[in-house]
């Protein structure tokens, strides 16, 4: 094992096992966030001019049915457009409930030291101490650094989705 390796692993070691918990969750974060990004910068634009196309091809744009499927199509990229978005802001807010876990499950291991070899030994309760402060840290970093993009990928949205409703209007 190379040396980074070595020290990804001691890391989450000395962070307990709700480090492993929150390694998940941010994979998981960044996938949808990547996913997102992928869709906003890459693949929306052909589901927008599908259905700008056909809502420019209807031969009238001004009868109630007209009024309905503006509507409907409206509704089609806005639903596109929100897949996965509603879980991002919710593994944001996840990570650090589950550093506060870590911090949970650290100082009951300090207690345990002290309980079973008394307050005399500060290497063993230094591992508790570890395994208290590392997930809090890792949680709320992690959600920290995906704030701005989250913000990013909002504003995207409600930017596209004006826009097409600028596009798709009732004649």
């Amino acid at each position: 094992m190379n040396d980074l390796s070595i020290a990804f692993f001691d890391y989450m070691q000395r962070g307990g096992d709700v480090l492993w918990g929150i390694l998940l969750l941010t994979i998981i974060l960044w996938w949808l966030v990547l996913e997102r990004a992928w869709y906003f910068f890459v693949d929306f634009r052909a589901d927008c001019d599908a259905r700008v196309a056909l809502w420019l091809g209807r031969p009238e744009r001004s009868s109630w049915y007209a009024s309905y499927q503006r509507v409907q199509l409206i509704s089609e990229v806005e639903c596109l457009m929100m897949k996965n978005m509603q879980a991002i802001p919710a593994f944001i807010a996840l990570l650090p409930l589950m550093g506060l876990l870590g911090t949970v499950t650290g100082m009951i291991q300090v207690f345990d030291v002290m309980a079973n070899l008394g307050s005399g030994n500060p290497r063993a309760m230094a591992n508790g101490v570890s395994a208290a402060t590392l997930p809090t840290m890792s949680g709320m970093l992690v959600a920290i650094v995906a704030i701005p993009f989250w913000t990013l990928l909002d504003r995207r949205y409600r930017s596209e989705l004006n826009k097409l409703r600028e596009l798709i209007v009732e004649g």
